[in-house]
Parts: C-alpha cells; sequence; structure tokens
C-alpha cells in the first residue's frame, strides 16, 4: 500500500510513450487535493485484467475502462483499477491524449474511493468531477459523456 510519499501507481502493462512520472505527479495531486491526504492505489493494466476483474467483483462480463475498490479501512481508501486499452480507445475517441484520459479515469476513480457514487447521489459526484476535471484543466469527463448521450459504458 501507498507511503506517506504519496499514492502508488503500478504500471502491469508497457505505456510507451507515456510520462510514468507525470501520471505519478497527478495521481499524488489527487491524494494531496481530492481525497484529503488519503493513501490509495492505481493500477494500469489491460482489459482483460479489467474484464476479469469486473466480472469477479460486479458479475458483469465485458472489460470496462475503470474500477473502484474502497477499503473501508482508514489506512488507505482502497485500490482504482485502469485498462490501458479503454483509455486508448476513449482517447482516440474524445480526440485527446492517453495521459488525459488516464488523469480522467484516475479522477473519477478517487472520487468513488472517496464515498461518491454517481447512480445513487443525485448529482453530487457529477458536480464534483466536473469541478475538479475543470480545475486540473482535463477535457469531459466520464458523467458528462454519459449524460451528454455518447453511448460508451462508464463504469466504476
Amino acid at each position: 500500500m501507498p507511503s506517506d510519499a504519496g499514492p502508488t501507481v503500478l504500471f502491469q502493462v508497457r505505456t510507451g510513450g507515456l510520462s510514468r512520472p507525470r501520471l505519478i505527479r497527478f495521481a499524488a495531486r489527487l491524494r494531496k487535493e481530492v481525497v484529503k491526504g488519503r493513501p490509495f492505489c492505481c493500477l494500469i493494466t489491460t482489459d482483460a485484467e479489467l474484464r476479469r476483474l469486473n466480472r469477479e467483483f460486479r458479475a458483469k462480463d465485458y472489460p470496462t475502462d475503470v474500477l473502484s475498490f474502497p477499503s473501508g479501512e482508514s489506512s488507505s481508501l482502497g485500490e482504482i483499477a485502469i485498462s490501458i486499452d479503454r483509455a486508448r480507445e476513449q482517447a482516440r475517441e474524445f480526440r485527446h491524449s492517453v495521459e488525459k484520459e488516464l488523469c480522467i479515469l484516475m479522477t473519477h476513480g478517487a472520487l468513488h474511493l472517496a464515498g461518491m457514487d454517481h447512480e445513487r447521489d443525485n448529482g453530487r459526484m457529477a458536480r464534483a468531477e466536473l469541478s475538479w476535471r475543470k480545475r486540473f484543466g482535463l477535457p469531459a469527463g466520464l458523467i458528462e459523456r454519459v449524460s451528454g448521450g455518447k453511448s460508451r459504458r462508464a463504469e466504476a
């Protein structure tokens, strides 16, 4: 689990061309600003792994872009798993960089770890995601995309 130095970002895949240090710095910024200093772990992995996790923990047999696993403990918020395959596809679809897409997905996952749930909170998470996205200079977030009528699976 993460140390006091910041969140742990684990890269289970090759990230060719992406700046791992920038993604780690972004995760540290999320920890400091969004989740009030609480540590978390983020795994960057494949569609196959997200499909396995989605099937095992949510009984949904398809790959998704981001999943969040709150820990329920005081020592860590929990874990986020992100599919680099979905991130690449969505970055192409929404015409921005893969790095920005990973930051969007990481932000969405961190908000879930902080206890928000866009399926049950009457727009609270959507407003938070919009606010943080603007603050971080990121393009449209997951909830905005879904509510904007785009056909895609944004699950966490």
